[in-house]
């Protein structure tokens, strides 16, 4: 809709102008899918719109995995930074067996 859109290019516009020094370039992984996880061991999948110095993060399409395993579509939603643990890039990702699991 006309106004989600608004919100988002106002949010993306509010995280640019920041003129301090992030301690995390995320710069490579914007505008694509990343996992976010957060203090509490829930998890959101989404795409990376924006973020600023704080690491506070926009995703847009997102899908937040809640604590009994269920995900829930939530679409945009701001992450607020001092709640997140970790950024992970989800595109090229490729599973690799162990190399150190004995053989069965």
């Amino acid at each position: 809709s006309s106004s989600s859109s608004s919100l988002l290019l106002l949010l993306i516009l509010l995280l640019r102008m920041s003129k301090s020094q992030s301690i995390l370039d995320l710069s490579p992984s914007l505008n694509k899918p990343v996992l976010v996880t957060f203090q509490t061991n829930l998890t959101a999948r989404g795409t990376l719109m924006g973020y600023d110095e704080l690491v506070n993060l926009v995703l847009k399409d997102a899908t937040m995995q809640l604590a009994d395993g269920v995900d829930k579509e939530v679409g945009l939603i701001v992450c607020r930074g001092s709640q997140v643990v970790g950024v992970e890039g989800l595109e090229g990702r490729q599973r690799v067996e162990d190399p150190f699991k004995e053989g069965e």
